[in-house]
């Protein structure tokens, strides 16, 4: 085994096994525990780095691990998204400490953590669809305790929601992987896209492709199974949220670009396919928060919103074909990106929960009056996520934007440039919504007055205030320097599969950043001019108050999932019960048919009729293998 594959293996197995010494460490000594966890997520960080600086152009291939069949690979991509993935687990251990200051189950927390740290990095890393799905079942079983961490029923039935949906979205996955491994013979990334590239009907791999994208993308948010996300990220805790926006629905992201770009390659009807649900994510996570009246909800419909945006690059990546360069760029930068936006926002967040214990908007307005590095934080990553130019998000909106009009331009003439035309408008107003709702939250919290209770004198400690200012900083150091951004969009052409040369964008141009600020105004504008209006209502004559306008018996798991879930659990039982009577019934029937036959004890008779059953039962199971070995 080479050094990179031992240093890649490590980086799976090292937080797994650190999580065992982390739980029992801490039920001795607290102190011990944090500071040891902390020593396992820097070691983390610090072998993610060290892979990605020595071996990042290198396609490292791990040996089985262990005798199982657990395939590995270190590419461009896979070592920069274990980097993000380090990074948000280290500012978050750093900000826990803080955050879970006098409260119960920290030492469970920690286990957890760290078993959902090394299963993040098995999918990353993984190399073909069996390791991904091994490891993205652990995610979301580890992850279950931290939506419940806290254990209230809220967090409770939230963690119910997004168990079953994980459960449900495992499921189709692995239909979709055994008939995937049917028709084509593998489910090693490589391979497969060798062998589909060169298929010309793929009619026989739409269903299992269908079942895969279900399953991932269930994880990743994407609707109509968004529901359990804009659940689960307000009842669990805050270092949990922005670990589960930043980095843990990326690994349903991970498994939907890994499906579409090497099964789908330049297949019309996949990408519109793609494009569809891509479309009805990204609006309907805009609408519901711009609806919403509690911060930690908006953020998380937020998520299911940028998620859209990052499913529209992997769409546009299948429809651009050759010419794909702009939409993989665009895919690798703002999954990046929305990674270190979540991880400031819903730390900001945390901060908020911490000193105030609330949530909802009425009640945190003006907490961040008087507190310019806290404005500074969450400033940040606000016109990050909007999209201004000189941050980050302008790099990786332009690039996704400019990939729709490279699509215009390549199907002008044909059936598709109206479509593409609409989900371009679509696309554009998707944005503004952005604005709209991060407009409505900054108000709250730096605008708006607010009855605030009295303070403790220091709101955020020295570590975790230094962390996030440093994760906050990065956004318009990136933003102002895009190559870096490009340079690092470039590592990911191996995985998403591109081989077009990237063609320069000339992000600074002034027609771009004239459009980008005069839409990031309107944004503004329309909150403040129409939408806060109609959000606020007038609770006595000297206060007004957020009003829910969202009706509130419009809630897709209420009113459709969890009824249709009961229908099929009740059909289950009624046809396992007939199932389980219908050999009592055919025993009693046969019992009685030999009857005669029987001796004066009736064993015989007895004994007869269980050889009989015992012959029937064979018989079906010779039926099965030879039909399967003879197919």
């Amino acid at each position: 085994m080479s050094t990179g594959e031992f240093l890649l293996i490590t980086i799976i197995i090292w937080p797994i096994t650190a999580a065992v010494a982390v739980y029992a460490i801490g039920m001795k000594n607290e102190r011990a525990g944090n500071t040891f966890m902390l020593t396992a997520v820097v070691l983390e960080f610090a072998a993610c780095l060290l892979l990605a600086l020595c071996f990042a152009d290198t396609e490292l291939r791990s040996a089985d691990l262990g005798g199982l069949a657990f395939h590995f690979r270190s590419g461009g991509f896979n070592a920069l998204y274990g980097c993000v993935t380090g990074f948000l687990w280290l500012v978050t251990t750093i900000f826990s400490s803080e955050y879970f200051s006098g409260s119960q189950n920290r030492n469970r927390y920690r286990l957890f953590n760290l078993i959902t740290l090394g299963a993040t990095m098995g999918v990353f890393f993984s190399a073909d669809l069996r390791t991904t799905f091994l490891f993205f079942e652990v995610t979301s079983l580890a992850s279950y305790a931290l939506v419940a961490h806290n254990e209230s029923p809220a967090a409770l039935r939230a963690a119910e929601t997004y168990l079953a949906i994980a459960i449900i979205g495992g499921l189709a996955t692995l239909m979709g992987m055994l008939l995937l491994q049917q028709n084509v013979g593998t489910l090693e990334f490589a391979k497969l896209y060798e062998i589909c590239a060169n298929l010309r009907d793929k009619s026989s791999l739409y269903l299992p492709g269908a079942l895969l994208v279900v399953g991932f993308g269930a994880k990743a948010g994407m609707f109509p199974l968004h529901i359990w996300l804009p659940k689960a990220h307000p009842a669990a805790p805050a270092p949990a949220s922005a670990l589960l926006s930043g980095i843990l629905i990326k690994t349903g992201v991970f498994g939907v670009a890994a499906v579409s770009c090497n099964i789908f390659p330049d297949d019309q009807k996949w990408g519109i396919a793609l494009l569809i649900f891509a479309a009805a994510t990204m609006l309907m996570g805009a609408v519901l928060a711009v609806f919403s009246n509690d911060l930690k909800l908006t953020l998380a419909c937020s998520s299911v919103s940028q998620i859209g945006f990052i499913i529209t690059g992997v769409a546009m990546q299948v429809l651009l074909g050759d010419q794909n360069s702009p939409a993989v760029r665009g895919t690798a930068l703002h999954m990046l990106n929305h990674s270190l936006f979540k991880l400031v926002l819903f730390s900001a967040a945390g901060v908020v929960y911490m000193n105030l214990h609330e949530l909802k908007l009425d009640r945190i307005r003006g907490f961040g009056r008087g507190k310019p590095l806290f404005m500074f934080i969450f400033l940040m990553a606000a016109l990050g996520l909007c999209g201004l130019p000189f941050w980050s998000g302008y790099v990786s909106k332009t690039l996704l934007h400019e990939s729709i009009v490279e699509g215009i331009n390549l199907y002008r003439g044909f059936s598709l440039e109206l479509p593409l035309k609409l989900f371009d408008a679509l696309f554009l107003f998707s944005g503004l919504l952005t604005v709209v709702y991060m407009t409505k939250l900054f108000a709250a919290l730096f605008i708006e007055r607010g009855e605030i209770p009295a303070e403790k004198k220091r709101y955020i400690s020295r570590p975790s205030a230094a962390a996030l200012t440093v994760s906050a900083a990065l956004l318009p150091v990136m933003g102002c320097f895009p190559a870096i951004m490009d340079a690092m969009a470039d590592w990911s052409r191996g995985f998403f599969n591109s081989h077009a040369t990237a063609r320069a964008v000339h992000y600074f141009a002034l027609g771009k950043l004239g459009g980008t600020v005069i839409s990031v105004m309107l944004g503004a504008a329309i909150y403040f001019v129409f939408a806060r209006g109609f959000f606020m209502r007038r609770k006595d004559a000297n206060e007004r108050v957020y009003a829910d306008r969202w009706p509130e018996w419009l809630d897709l798991e209420n009113l459709v999932y969890r009824p249709l879930l009961r229908l099929l659990i009740t059909a289950a039982v009624f046809f396992a019960r007939v199932a389980a009577f219908l050999p009592d019934v055919m025993y009693l029937v046969l019992l009685r048919r030999l009857q005669p036959k029987q001796d004066e004890h009736g064993v015989i008779g007895r004994f007869s009729l269980d050889l009989l059953l015992v012959g029937i039962g064979i018989c079906i199971a010779l039926i099965y293998v030879f039909s399967q070995t003879f197919e």
